[in-house]
C-alpha cells in the first residue's frame, strides 16, 4: 500500500509551508541585496520615469511573448515600445510601496544569481528564446510556490494593463473605445 501525501514528510502541509517561508526569505533577502549593493540603480532610463535601464531587457524580452497572440511580427517593435511606455506611466503612478514591490520583482529576475534558479534562463534575457521564456512563465504560473505564482499574476497583469490601456489594442478585442461624451 503506498502512502498518503499527508504521510510523507516532504510533501506535508508544514513541510510546504516551511519550504514556502525559506523562499519568501530568500527572494526577499536577494531583492534586499541588489537594492543595497546598488545592482538595481534607482535612477530611471533614458526617456523613462520609472523602468530603469536594467530591466528594459527583461520587458523586452517578456512582452514579445505575451502578445504574440495580439500583435502581427510587422507591428511588434512598435507594440513593444508603446507597452514599455504604457507601463512606466502606470509604474510612475503607483504608490511608493507598490513600486518598490515591483522593483523587487525585477531586481530578482535581474539578478543572474536568481534568474537561472527561478526562470530557468541561465544566460541574458536578450539570449532567451522566446521558448525559454514561454517555460519561464508556464513553470511560474504552475508552481508550487504561492510566491511564484503571485510574480506570475503580477507580471502578467502590468503587461497587458499596459497593452490593453493603449489605443492600438482596442481593435483586436473589439472594443470599439470609450463613448464621446
Amino acid at each position: 500500500m503506498s502512502p498518503c501525501l499527508s504521510d510523507t514528510p516532504a510533501l506535508s502541509r508544514r513541510g510546504l509551508l516551511k519550504f514556502s517561508l525559506g523562499a519568501s526569505a530568500f527572494l526577499a533577502t536577494a531583492g534586499l541585496g541588489a537594492s543595497l549593493s546598488g545592482c538595481s540603480s534607482s535612477v530611471p532610463a533614458n526617456g523613462f520615469k520609472a523602468l530603469r535601464s536594467g530591466e528594459l531587457p527583461f520587458l523586452r524580452a517578456l512582452i514579445p511573448v505575451m502578445l504574440k497572440s495580439a500583435v502581427t511580427a510587422e507591428q511588434m517593435p512598435d507594440a513593444v515600445e508603446g507597452t514599455l511606455k504604457s507601463l512606466d506611466f502606470n509604474l510612475d503612478h503607483l504608490s511608493p510601496e507598490m513600486l518598490k514591490l515591483t522593483r523587487q520583482l525585477f531586481d530578482v529576475l535581474g539578478m543572474a544569481v536568481t534568474r537561472g534558479p527561478l526562470t530557468g534562463i541561465w544566460g541574458s534575457w536578450e539570449n532567451a528564446s522566446a521558448d525559454d521564456i514561454r517555460r519561464f512563465l508556464n513553470r511560474w504560473q504552475n508552481s508550487s510556490l504561492s510566491l511564484l505564482r503571485m510574480g506570475h499574476s503580477s507580471l502578467l497583469q502590468l503587461v497587458m494593463m499596459a497593452w490593453y490601456g493603449r489605443k492600438e489594442s482596442w481593435a483586436h478585442c473589439g472594443y470599439p473605445g470609450p463613448p464621446t461624451v
